[in-house]
């Protein structure tokens, strides 16, 4: 397969998966440089692929490829691009398997849900662009002007580890439905799933030039992207650091550049809850914290609770990981939580969980160690901390791993003062026995996104933060619109 050199391994392991080239102009192309770098598997910890280190150089002749496209792929009609992109979300379902598998050994989520959330996601929201296209007001009359909605030009896609394949559809579906094309620079950690979605876009016929993947370092490429002159838009998801940065290289161009960045997501559960309700919520709340291991912008770990029913809610929690969120081998199935994407992520969320004991919380549950009987993986034991102020560092900065903190109110408007007390403002979550109460609190609380009594996921709904969490957003109409810019014919 085109870039790609394939070599497999036993059947416990990951199929060795080694790509050679760059996806440029469409074709598979030699990288301007022989250094490559390894991708591990985050539950052996061994090299399951490599990919090319592309430089400043691969990415000017992405970039050439794309504005070379661009006229006559905006100009091509909206049912032909409407197409190709069906064929894609078509192509990744055939693949199913193959993406999951491959997303299980690089990111450490258990196979069966990579196969219904890496695989499965991606290829939904491809097709659903399908059905947000109509909706497009395309061109309109507004006085004596026609409006007119027109792509923007060159997106670069600079994507990250934790949902790779989602995070790279999410942004190249709309923009290749709104006309534009695009140069992908995957994450160095979890790449092999995009070199797969470069085969695809190969296979269905996607124009030259109209899809690129330059693979590479966020120093080395992603900053090439994000200073190119060419280059017209930069849609970043990654962390709040690297998308100030990300921003700063971009700003002397003045393209647009659309963050969606991390998270610090508080999770309500109001006086009102009551039996089993207040148990559905509390048990609920884990799942919320702990999806991926705890690695997403949107993890609801800071879970408010009544101060008087706090004991009772503990209680429910840590009855809920010890009995449901199990760890282990993701490839077999044998827990609910894989290992973390990496030694360093490992390192990091361990240094969190020893700050929050040094700072005074309460371990309920987990800690710092590395499970006994998973010697070997990136695996961090899920944590659960109470008596937890919301100044307490654990309760201010993303940890992005299992860390869940229980922090204590007095009355509601206390609630979401401590929800609105963070620098972030990507999502929420509202649980109360009545429904109208529960709805009037998420509209008080400053983010992007709000679950409401379990609400769940919409892939429709425009996802995206206030605050330090980024601007614009991604998913259905809106994240169509953003790959569109605005003119007006007076006549």
């Amino acid at each position: 397969m085109g870039g790609s050199v394939h070599a497999t391994c036993s059947a416990k392991e990951s199929r060795m998966q080694q790509f050679d080239k760059l996806y440029i102009g469409g074709a598979w192309v030699e990288p301007s440089s022989a250094e490559t770098i390894d991708v591990i598997n985050a539950s052996t910890e061994q090299v399951m692929g490599s990919i090319p280190a592309g430089t400043p150089a691969d990415v000017d002749r992405a970039v050439v490829a794309a504005k070379d496209a661009f006229d006559g792929w905006a100009g091509t009609a909206l049912a032909d691009r409407v197409k190709l992109v069906q064929a894609l979300a078509d192509g990744i379902a055939a693949r199913n398997q193959e993406l999951a598998e491959t997303m299980c050994g690089e990111v450490g989520m258990p196979i069966f849900l990579c196969q219904i959330v890496q695989a499965g996601l991606p290829q939904a929201v491809a097709a659903s662009m399908v059905q947000i296209a109509d909706e497009i007001v395309w061109e309109e009359t507004i006085g004596n002007s026609i409006v007119i909605k027109e792509p923007i030009g060159v997106i670069g896609c600079i994507t990250p580890w934790n949902f790779p394949l989602h995070q790279i559809v999410a942004k190249v579906a709309p923009a290749l439905v709104a006309g534009n094309t695009v140069v992908v620079k995957p994450s160095e950690i979890a790449p092999l799933n995009a070199f797969i979605l470069a085969e695809i876009m190969d296979e269905i016929g996607a124009p030259a030039g109209v899809f690129n993947l330059v693979s590479g370092t966020g120093p080395v490429v992603g900053e090439a992207i994000a200073a190119h002159p060419d280059v017209d838009m930069v849609s970043f998801t990654g962390s709040t650091r690297a998308g100030v940065r990300v921003t700063e290289v971009a700003a002397p161009t003045v393209k647009r550049v659309a963050l969606e960045l991390g998270g610090k997501s508080a999770n309500i559960l109001l006086p009102s809850l009551e039996g089993e309700l207040l148990d559905k919520a509390a048990r609920a709340a884990v799942g919320s914290a702990y999806l991926n291991s705890g690695q997403r912008c949107s993890a609801q770990t800071r879970v408010l609770v009544p101060v008087d029913k706090a004991d009772a809610i503990i209680d429910i929690i840590r009855d809920e990981v010890e009995t449901k969120y199990t760890i282990g081998d993701p490839a077999t199935g044998a827990g609910f939580l894989g290992p973390l994407i990496s030694d360093a992520q490992r390192t990091r969320v361990r240094g969190y969980i020893n700050k929050g004991i040094e700072e005074g919380a309460r371990l309920v549950i987990g800690g710092p160690e590395q499970p006994e009987d998973l010697p070997v993986g990136y695996y961090v034991k899920p944590t659960v901390f109470a008596d937890v102020t919301n100044d307490m560092t654990i309760a201010q900065e993303e940890i992005f791993g299992p860390v869940m903190c229980v922090i204590t109110y007095d009355d509601v408007d206390q609630a979401v003062a401590i929800a609105n007390d963070t620098v972030y403002g990507l999502d929420g979550a509202v649980w109360g026995a009545d429904l109208e109460e529960a709805k009037a609190v998420a509209r008080r609380l400053r983010t992007g996104g709000v679950e409401v009594n379990g609400g769940s996921y919409n892939a429709l709904a425009p996802f995206g933060g206030y605050k330090q969490s980024g601007n614009g957003r991604e998913m259905g109409r809106y994240g169509l619109e953003e790959f569109l810019q605005t003119k007006a014919l007076a006549l």
